[in-house]
């Protein structure tokens, strides 16, 4: 077996909270030993935006969905299964409205403020946890507009078998909340599936794969479902791809279900997303196990769209 790192057990036992700041904000998996230095240390919270940043622009808001049914945020939901039939409007048309919904999602959701709670666990060969890194957050702005996380909430980890470290940074913030907009459909192949019931939502169902790996990107391989009223994104299944490297080096990132609710009857946003996943590395397996809740999401500011001959002044936050 490896040796922890003396970097990563100095890191670990001396730094404690410090260290989750920078870990909670990113979690990628490898095996202990993988990699040449530990997380980062004494990294502080970064605004995301110029000083002074201006209230984003969107599209005119779609109306409010009529007290639209829910996928429970607590858990898996109940799917019936799914039936190869097709819908009754074209395939292609389906994917080119869910993805002008998602690209008028992703401005929206970085007009709210909200809490990030994050867990994960490794799990050892009798079913009990002997690993744990928690963290909760406040996805919040400045006064001035500038979009920062606070950390309210970070125990000392408790992991030895596997590293948390920056480089799973873009996978949580892009991955994990999946979000496929206009600008994206180029760079994937989506193919209709069916139509399934998931719990009170009828939804179709499309699988989702990149059309080639570039150097440096990241990418989302799955299952997505589409409400199939309003044709909204309500859920995701898969995994962030590639892997990264081989043998001391190799990078594995675990397969996950995300889930969305509706809030303000307009947007889909993610609150759930939870793995059970056995990681294969080519030192052996580790089990583990990671939840992410986001929750309290509060609009911050309002979008506003520029229309000829109209003024509309954005409000203040609450």
């Amino acid at each position: 077996m490896k040796r922890i790192p003396s970097s990563f057990r100095f890191l670990r036992d001396s730094l404690g909270a410090a260290t989750a700041i920078v870990l909670g904000a990113a979690l990628f998996l490898a095996p202990v030993g993988a990699q040449d230095s530990g997380p980062m240390n004494g990294a502080k919270p970064q605004y995301d935006g110029p000083a002074g940043m201006p209230t984003q622009q969107s599209p005119a808001p779609r109306p409010a969905q009529p007290a639209p049914a829910q996928i429970p945020s607590s858990g898996p939901a109940r799917q019936a299964p799914i039936a190869n039939t097709p819908p009754p409007v074209p395939v292609d048309q389906i994917i080119q409205t869910f993805a002008q919904h998602e690209a008028e999602f992703k401005v929206e959701r970085d007009n709210f403020t909200y809490t990030q709670d994050f867990m994960i666990q490794t799990i050892d060969d009798d079913g009990r946890v002997d690993g744990e890194y928690r963290m909760t957050s406040d996805i919040t702005f400045t006064p001035a507009g500038k979009r920062y996380e606070v950390v309210t909430y970070a125990p000392p980890p408790t992991l030895e078998r596997i590293l948390l470290t920056q480089q799973d940074l873009d996978d949580v913030r892009s991955i994990q909340p999946f979000v496929l907009t206009t600008d994206d459909l180029p760079k994937y192949n989506i193919s209709y599936v069916g139509r399934q019931q998931v719990d009170q939502l009828g939804t179709y169902v499309f699988d989702v794969a990149p059309k080639k790996i570039e150097k440096n990107q990241r990418y989302f391989q799955g299952r997505i479902w589409v409400e199939d009223k309003y044709l909204e994104i309500v859920k995701t299944d898969g995994k962030a791809v590639p892997d990264i490297g081989k043998g001391p080096n190799q990078n594995v990132f675990p397969r996950f279900e995300t889930y969305r609710e509706n809030i303000e009857g307009h947007y889909w946003f993610p609150t759930y997303t939870h793995s059970d996943d056995f990681l294969k590395f080519s030192t052996g397996e580790v089990h583990i196990r990671m939840t992410i809740r986001y929750t309290d999401y509060k609009r911050f500011r309002v979008s506003s769209r520029i229309v000829p001959g109209t003024t509309t002044a954005p409000t203040n936050k609450p």
